[in-house]
């Protein structure tokens, strides 16, 4: 009796579980096996696009009297800002594919690129800002990445450099503001 008592008590914590499982799933977005969960919120819809020919889009905060410096002096030498708020501009060569959750800044097509990120979370940027010129206020942050990180940016349209080593490095900018103009 106890067998049988013991063994219906754990079918129906079982077939509970299962129940919530489903209906959790079915509430998210279908991913492919090889997608991974963004560690960040989803993103409000937004109704701006980059594409209006003289639009500017500002999200975040506005960009005050940090520190500008050159994109090409910022990739030449970064650890010598690490940590510090700088203003930098240049033209978006990719951002997010899913929800503008970041940007990468750069001066060509190939070649090295920041990486920008928004404070907390805090905005995004429209999707199809790729193209745009930005400006933006941030942090730098000199950082190496996970191959899970890596592989999460590169599942949304990014492109991750390796060094020397074989390891994930990039610069990067978290923003508190961000300026973007067609």
């Amino acid at each position: 009796m106890k067998v049988a008592f013991s063994t219906w008590v754990v079918l129906m914590l079982a077939t509970s579980a299962l129940a919530a499982s489903s209906k959790a799933t079915s509430k998210s977005p279908v991913r492919s096996a090889d997608e991974m969960e963004c560690d960040h919120p989803e993103a409000k819809p937004e109704s701006a696009s980059t594409k209006e020919p003289g639009a500017v889009i500002v999200r975040g905060a506005k960009i005050d009297k940090a520190p500008n410096i050159s994109l090409a002096n910022l990739l030449q030498a970064p650890e010598s800002q690490d940590g510090k708020t700088v203003v930098v501009e240049g033209k978006v060569r990719r951002a997010c594919a899913r929800m503008g959750c970041w940007m990468e800044l750069a001066e060509a097509e190939k070649g090295p690129g920041v990486r920008v990120t928004f404070k907390d979370y805090g905005f995004f940027v429209p999707m199809d800002s790729a193209g745009a010129k930005a400006k933006v206020q941030g942090i730098v942050k000199v950082v190496e990445l996970s191959e899970r990180s890596g592989a999460h940016y590169e599942s949304e349209g990014g492109r991750v450099l390796k060094d020397a080593r074989g390891k994930r490095r990039e610069v990067q900018l978290v923003a508190s503001g961000v300026e973007l103009k067609r």
